[in-house]
């Protein structure tokens, strides 16, 4: 061998880091994401996620069709989350046209909506939960799920991409046995939510899962944009339907629940008290149903509402939803942007991530809690 030849010691072992694509496959990147991974041994120097696998070009395609044509397409997005979807759009163009919805059917979103918001939460901890290893607790939730979606279906006839609102109000009241059934729902979950935090909330796999994992300070948070469960647990009382008040929601008694040190426990803990606050909702909204009518009394039956702009927000189970729609006197939107509260709150797993072990990259997916619907769209 020439004495100049190369020592292979000196390379073979000269880079430590490692590229690593987890997903768009992966079970646990929650639908089609691709994250990109540069790895020293397991631990995560630097993140980037590659998203548009499910890119649909939702947002173009809605200013080619009419306005009562677009609501199904919202149901799409964040598709665990329908009618949450649906009744920002639906406010929007009642916004832009200037139409007074009953109040008998504010109140139904109103419960509608908070509903879903307890269905997208059982699903993010049922995910969550089995990404981590707890497989348990996915059997929980899911039969909690089951009989909101009973109730859904009974009212609405569908349980997943619902449909569930018009520009207006509703085509139809409630079923006889709605109020019946949620009242049953209600009587019977606050012990169920008891049973998830005996399993989970001292549990010391757990904790030593997600205590500590993925800090983030109330300032960074708000730098990056993030809204919703991820932003409250780092201690910051946003909340649109205090902030920016819509339907009903300032007629109704409810905490927001924040957290303190900002991290995956904090954010388990806000979203498990999400949940009893959205009971507190639904029960104070049922006990003061109105009577009357569940639309508009002078919706035109070809809705062609004034030019004009109009940005509307609600508050989802991910965070803060708008729709920016304009009009230009037509029957179908000149503009129509969406505002996905995924698609933002996506942005700070670079930041939760770095300085963690892979294993935990699967966890912070998770209690960031995105749909990938939502955020390709």
């Amino acid at each position: 061998m020439s004495s100049d030849a190369p020592n292979a010691s000196e390379h073979v072992f000269e880079h430590t880091e490692m590229l690593l694509n987890m997903g768009p496959q992966h079970p646990s990147t929650h639908g089609v994401l691709r994250v990109l991974l540069k790895l020293d041994g397991e631990t995560v120097v630097d993140l980037d996620c590659d998203i548009g696998y499910l890119h649909r070009g939702v947002e173009k395609i809605c200013e080619h069709d009419t306005y009562p044509m677009i609501t199904p397409y919202f149901d799409r997005l964040d598709y665990v989350a329908a009618i949450n979807g649906d009744l920002v759009y639906v406010e929007a163009v009642e916004r832009l046209m200037g139409v007074e919805v009953p109040r008998k059917a504010q109140y139904l979103r109103v419960i509608l909506a908070e509903l879903q918001r307890i269905t997208s939460h059982l699903l993010w901890l049922a995910t969550h939960a089995l990404d981590i290893g707890a497989a348990t607790i996915f059997l929980y939730t899911f039969r909690e799920r089951e009989e909101i979606l009973k109730i859904i279906e009974n009212f609405i006839g569908a349980r997943l991409t619902t449909h569930a609102f018009r520009i207006g109000g509703f085509e139809w009241d409630a079923n006889p046995e709605f109020e019946r059934d949620v009242r049953a729902f209600l009587d019977m979950f606050p012990g169920r939510i008891d049973e998830y935090e005996t399993i989970l909330s001292e549990n010391r796999i757990w904790l030593a899962r997600t205590v500590g994992i993925g800090v983030l300070s109330a300032e960074n948070a708000i730098d990056i944009g993030l809204t919703g469960p991820v932003l409250r647990a780092s201690g910051v009382k946003y909340d649109v339907r205090r902030a920016a008040p819509y339907s009903t929601y300032p007629e109704f008694d409810f905490e927001i629940p924040i957290g303190e040190t900002g991290d995956t426990y904090d954010r388990y803990l806000v979203r498990m008290q999400e949940m009893r606050q959205s009971i507190r909702i639904v029960q104070q909204a049922l006990d003061g149903l109105p009577e009357g009518d569940v639309m508009a009394a002078r919706v035109p039956r070809v809705i062609k509402p004034p030019a004009g702009e109009v940005f509307h927000t609600n508050e989802s189970p991910k965070g803060e939803i708008g729709v920016y729609l304009v009009s230009d006197g037509t029957n179908t939107p000149y503009r129509l942007r969406v505002r996905p509260p995924c698609f933002v709150n996506l942005q700070a797993l670079k930041q939760l991530a770095i300085g963690h072990l892979m294993a935990d990259v699967v966890a912070l997916i998770g209690t960031v809690d995105i749909v990938l619907g939502e955020v390709d769209r």
